[in-house]
């Protein structure tokens, strides 16, 4: 099964060397590098010519050279998704496809609090929380060190692809921070533990951090966190530094850095008899040059707010942060180290992000209103919230009656609805897409990936 949607399809073509009869090859690689990712697998087997060039690895440099606007899918992963089967969603067409199921262990279920990270063609599914059917007493959390990869140009149609397992991390964890390395085809994990949804005080906490480089396929154990924390959020920064070598010349330097955010380490009774997690406000840095951690402050007091929210991070090119975005209740909130606008000096030390094209401030640490939400979502755990084509997203599922002829009863299908919001023009929209049965009506344990199309 492709993806499935309302948009009309490519007409039949010949069978040709050419791309497209009677266009330049220049003029007709364009048009089909245009096309929405959905579409692609549709209009594959039309011709030879057209498999050979959209199988290819040249689509996504020729995007960026064409300068073409950045293009994202969504996969959703509605509950286990070794029971229930991941969704990919194409926002610019409306077009839905299912993945296939992770492989299925008769002995472990429930999986939750797991990782997903995007690199290149390949989206990875790393560790998380489960239930053990052989352990006891039954009904504890166990982390998991397992690793699945799936690459979506592998096939024609996404129903063909399959998962594969790679190396196992080597400690199991769930709830856990973790980021793609920019430009070092790498992945960085921190923290977690076994935390489960279900018992969210239960299980166990860590400090160990490890990196897992993608083509040896090998992990390795990296200078742990200060002290056990789970529930965390990381993302990479690239940061140039220029220095003042002396009065008059500069010398610039350059660290790439792992932002580890919130959590929670340690628990206190409540009562003296139903544990409580105990939840960080700081904020740990790690450069992976000098494999140091340094701990920035506070970032908000304990009036604010009791933890830290739904954490996405806007990314730019080569490891540019456009910003840092946190979702609140039904408040959108910036985190101040991360505004635009140019360079400032700090201490005699000129420091950049990207290029000058964000605003890096060691003087604060706080989270500045951004905007309310257009339409306020009752449940907190109900909702999705992921940075999409240089816009903040967030994704919640409702039935919708669907109208039928007259005499017959109507049917109801969910709907995603999407409350879209523009930082840079500061204003909303919205929109809403029937979605597949598998759905379910809260999306408390989906996990949201953005998928470049510029990747593919």
């Amino acid at each position: 099964m492709a993806f499935t949607s309302s948009s009309p399809g490519a007409g039949d073509g010949t069978l040709t060397l050419t791309l497209i009869p009677g266009l330049p090859d220049d003029i007709a690689a364009l048009i089909l590098a245009s096309l929405p990712y959905s579409h692609r697998s549709r209009i594959r087997p039309t011709a030879r010519a057209w498999h050979a060039f959209l199988s290819s690895a040249s689509v996504a440099p020729l995007r960026r050279r064409l300068r073409l606007p950045p293009s994202h899918i969504l996969c959703l992963f509605p509950s286990d998704p070794a029971l229930v089967r991941p969704l990919l969603f194409d926002p610019a067409a409306a077009a839905w496809a299912p993945l296939p199921p992770l492989p299925c262990s008769p002995y472990l279920y429930g999986l939750s609090n797991f990782a997903t990270i995007a690199l290149g063609p390949h989206l990875y599914v790393l560790g998380g929380s489960h239930f053990d059917a052989r352990s006891y007493p039954l009904g504890l959390p166990s982390p998991s060190a397992a690793v699945h990869r799936i690459d979506l140009s592998a096939a024609p149609a996404p129903h063909l692809l399959s998962w594969t397992r790679m190396p196992d991390m080597l400690s199991p964890r769930g709830s856990f921070a973790c980021a793609p390395i920019a430009g070092a085809n790498a992945i960085i994990v921190a923290g977690g533990g076994s935390r489960h949804a279900v018992f969210p005080s239960g299980g166990t906490r860590m400090s160990s951090v490890e990196t897992f480089d993608v083509l040896s396929g090998k992990w390795a154990p990296a200078m742990g966190l200060p002290r056990y924390r789970a529930g965390c959020v990381g993302f990479f920064l690239r940061r140039g530094i220029r220095k003042l070598k002396d009065e008059e010349e500069l010398d610039y330097d350059e660290e790439e850095e792992f932002w580890v955010m919130g959590g929670y380490g340690d628990y206190r009774p409540v009562a003296g008899v139903v544990p409580a997690n105990v939840y960080y406000r700081d904020v740990l840095v790690l450069g992976l040059r000098s494999g140091n951690w340094r701990e920035i402050g506070d970032m908000w007091n304990s009036r604010e707010r009791h933890k830290l929210g739904q954490v996405v991070v806007m990314d730019g090119e080569d490891g540019d942060v456009k910003g840092v975005f946190m979702l609140d209740r039904n408040v959108i909130f910036r985190h101040d180290k991360f505004q635009r606008g140019a360079s400032i000096s700090f201490n005699n030390v000129i420091i950049t992000t990207g290029g000058a094209r964000s605003l890096y401030n060691f003087a604060s640490n706080r989270w500045l209103k951004e905007s309310s939400l257009r339409r306020a979502v009752p449940l907190e755990d109900s909702r999705g919230f992921v940075a999409m084509n240089g816009e903040l997203c967030v994704l919640t599922s409702m039935p919708f009656v669907e109208p039928l002829e007259p005499g017959r009863s109507s049917r109801s299908r969910m709907t995603l609805e999407i409350q879209a919001y523009d930082p840079k023009r500061k204003k909303w929209s919205s929109s809403r897409a029937k979605t597949f049965a598998e759905l379910p009506h809260s999306i408390s344990t989906v996990a949201a990936l953005l998928l470049s199309s510029n990747q593919r």
